[in-house]
């Protein structure tokens, strides 16, 4: 390798394994930044993505996977006045809609798809973050307004979105309570939520236990299929939100409407696929560094190290459903 070119790693073709290859390093354009990656974050989405089955994600293969990242500025090109060279940085930066992704040692990115990355966070504490903060955050304040005192339920709340969720809506003062499995009670409350087990307990169980059967102001659906059904009979009436960022089936609305509700959909990737509205990214991200650096939220990380050549269990283990907390790759060989 030389000073010109770098080392990545590329899926070729569907369910294929990763290749490490040598390609030339990016040169920043029009508005972008030359970033050097330290750490990638690994969502579920890039593991469908190379599995094929993410067509809503319009990246063809071969590609580079990998859209979290952390890192440093090395390079400017021409436009760039939010960020200096040497600048830590962190952001939803590639991986989908035809960009390259992070699973490369550099990558030259869209400078409004990156903040300042908070300093409190290691770099791969803060490579956890941006699907899951940015995802959360738009369903919250973007789309439900979320206001003090509100009841919030969070549908998965020990999951990517649903911890960052539950620690959003607490920062914002609600009153909030969360679903997960028993064994994930302890990391629901210490995200200081009320943990509800879904499997003991049927939504109208726990609507009447927590809200005297009126409903929950705000309702997060995380998860997706059947939880969102249930997350229109868990909405209060006459002006309850319902939201989801895995909206994807067909379902009947009539609860929904029964109740006079309101239904969110979130869809975080429009900015990175269509160009439309990018700086609104950097503008979660830097609410997010001030509440990270508030002491108000922090990443699930899960701390089993990953670097290039464990790549396939990274893969695997997020691809399984079953890792507590982010898994998150190291960027060197």
């Amino acid at each position: 390798m030389t000073d010109l070119t770098m080392q990545a790693l590329i899926i070729e073709s569907a369910n294929t394994p990763f290749k490490r290859i040598q390609l030339a390093k990016p040169v920043p354009q029009q508005g972008q930044a030359l970033v050097k990656i330290k750490a990638s974050g690994v969502n579920p989405l890039d593991t469908k993505i190379r599995a094929g089955v993410a067509a809503h994600a319009r990246q063809a293969l071969p590609a580079i996977l990998g859209m979290d990242l952390a890192g440093t500025v090395e390079a400017l090109g021409p436009g760039v006045t939010s960020l200096r060279v040497g600048d830590d940085v962190y952001g939803l930066a590639g991986g989908i809609g035809g960009l390259q992704g992070t699973l490369a040692e550099y990558v030259a990115v869209d400078a409004e798809l990156l903040a300042i990355k908070p300093d409190t966070l290691s770099m791969r504490e803060a490579a956890a973050l941006p699907l899951a903060a940015i995802t959360a955050w738009e369903g919250l304040v973007d789309r439900a307004n979320i206001q003090a005192d509100q009841t919030v339920l969070i549908h998965g709340g020990a999951g990517g979105v649903g911890s960052v969720a539950v620690q959003i809506a607490v920062a914002k003062g609600a009153k909030v309570y969360a679903t997960g499995s028993a064994a994930q009670k302890n990391t629901i409350e210490g995200l200081g939520a009320v943990a509800i087990d879904y499997n003991e307990h049927p939504v109208e169980a726990y609507v009447e236990r927590h809200t005297g059967g009126a409903g929950f102001d705000i309702v997060y659906d995380t998860v997706g299929g059947p939880v969102l059904d249930s997350s229109f009979v868990a909405v209060r009436e006459h002006g309850g939100h319902v939201v989801s960022c895995l909206g994807w089936g067909t379902h009947r609305l009539a609860p929904l409407s029964f109740r006079a509700a309101t239904y969110s959909g979130v869809f975080t990737l429009i900015p990175m696929i269509t160009g439309r509205g990018r700086a609104h990214h950097r503008e979660i991200l830097n609410a997010i560094t001030a509440l990270v650096e508030a002491g108000k939220l922090r990443p699930l990380l899960r701390q089993e190290t990953f670097d290039f050549r464990s790549i396939e269990a990274a893969h695997a283990l997020v691809a399984s459903g079953k890792t507590n907390g982010k898994v998150v790759v190291d960027i060197a060989w």
